[in-house]
């Protein structure tokens, strides 16, 4: 080919359509195995799954699929003390696909340029709560200040502790923030070493042992202050294999659907129970709200509001140098596209409808 035929054939080259070579990167080649990071137990020598991930490892749908196209599912288990820079660093060296965890680890991850997605909300959400030793006369944030508070900083609860900081017009200054982690923190509390503990549903325990009261949950807040946990996916995966990624995100619908029903709510907690937290702490997170609800996979306006505050407050507390847009962040369409081809688009009709209709 002489020299002025190649350029003719590049500049025509330079006219064709973008949308054709983005067909071609999204027909990539099917992988060898689909991998999905999730929280794991070690229970009497045996490894067990958290959350959804369990009922989609239990009923092996998404892996009998998988087979079927010749493809190998991988559970990649993450440890709950460091399951947020696990999952980052598993996203950034591309050793899984999937993952399934809090809000402001992927959105340090995305700001650092590790591009991920938000494919499955993770339900409403869950609790968090403020804890005083149970003898303190202390009955608000407001009566802490310039008190000790046990925080692990970096997870997705410290946003929703400087939710309410913000609406008492307080901020981090006006405390001793001790950075420890739930069993730190829990130890901390007990000793009398600090003044309140900002955690989980382990809350609970402490009031069990007579240790601890709690003064403050999100269960009197706006729903989008509790903190969140969701399935994400890798971009360049979600974009260059969406078939794989509709099957992945209708395995947790199925799951999501299964676990939302009254009638296995027990058979669901009780073994949520197998992983160390005594059922009646996971009775006492649920009480007085709807159980369908706590695993709606809809894309609503709390939802949004939530990732948006968390992008906000991240540049705010440094944890990020770089403004995210939320909508980037949430990609609907498999959600979307799975309820239907599922025949679950009225399951959970009665909780907020999706971003996309509203």
């Amino acid at each position: 080919m002489n020299a002025a035929l190649f350029t003719r054939l590049l500049r025509r080259l330079a006219l064709l359509p973008a949308t054709l070579f983005a067909a071609q990167v999204v027909a990539a080649d099917p992988p060898q195995s689909v991998r999905i990071a999730t929280v794991a137990y070690a229970n009497a020598g045996k490894i067990t799954f958290n959350g959804p991930a369990y009922v989609m490892d239990r009923d092996k749908w998404l892996e009998q699929e998988l087979a079927r196209r010749n493809i190998k599912l991988e559970w990649v288990p993450a440890a709950t003390a460091s399951v947020g820079t696990f999952v980052n660093e598993e996203f950034a060296n591309k050793r899984i696909d999937f993952a399934f965890y809090g809000d402001l680890p992927s959105i340090i991850a995305n700001a650092s340029g590790v591009s991920t997605r938000l494919i499955a909300p993770g339900g409403s959400g869950n609790n968090v709560y403020l804890v005083v030793p149970s003898g303190s006369k202390a009955n608000t944030i407001a009566d802490l200040k310039g008190k000790r508070i046990a925080l692990h900083r970096g997870r997705p609860w410290e946003l929703s502790f400087a939710k309410l900081l913000e609406a008492n017009q307080l901020d981090f200054k006006d405390f001793r923030i001790f950075n420890l982690n739930p069993q730190a923190g829990a130890a901390a509390l007990s000793a009398g070493r600090v003044d309140a503990f900002f955690t989980l549903s382990d809350a609970f325990l402490l009031e069990d042992k007579q240790v601890g009261k709690i003064i403050w949950s999100s269960k009197q807040a706006p729903r989008d202050w509790k903190m969140r946990a969701e399935l994400w996916g890798a971009s360049e995966f979600v974009t260059q294999q969406p078939e794989l990624t509709q099957l992945v995100v209708n395995a947790y619908l199925k799951a999501a659907s299964w676990t939302a029903q009254e009638a296995n709510k027990d058979t669901y907690q009780g073994y949520l129970s197998q992983s160390g937290q005594p059922l009646n702490v996971l009775q006492r997170e649920v009480a007085g709200e709807s159980w369908t609800a706590q695993f709606t996979p809809h894309y609503d306006q709390a939802l949004r509001q939530h990732y948006a505050d968390a992008i906000t407050y991240s540049r705010k507390a440094g944890l990020i140098r770089s403004d995210l847009d939320v909508d980037t962040l949430l990609e609907p369409r498999f959600v979307e596209q799975g309820l239907e081809a599922l025949q679950l688009q009225d399951y959970w009709k009665d909780t907020p409808r999706d971003l996309a209709g509203q």
